[in-house]
């Protein structure tokens, strides 16, 4: 997943919050809470940026940091809140 480009899903809103931020999917009604505000920021440039890999690094996530934000990023893609940008 580092390596590939990914994107807000676009039927999800993000909101923020003094936490973090709320994702909300109006096709799903679902709801996920992010409490840690770099995850927010690299989920916020995840569009702007090469891979996600890439958005780790312009949010300031340390390298030893990553594989914990890979595996949020994975479980925010399996909740399809993230998907796979292939353009």
């Amino acid at each position: 997943m580092l390596h590939q480009a990914w994107e807000l899903n676009g039927s999800v809103a993000i909101r923020p919050e003094p936490f973090g931020a709320l994702l909300y999917d109006f096709h799903s009604r679902r709801l996920t809470f992010l409490k840690d505000r770099r995850l927010v920021a690299v989920v916020e440039g995840l569009a702007a940026a090469p891979t996600v890999d890439d958005a780790l690094a312009r949010a300031g996530v340390p390298v030893a940091e990553r594989p914990g934000f890979g595996a949020a990023l994975d479980r925010l893609a399996q909740q399809r809140m993230i998907t796979r940008r292939t353009s």
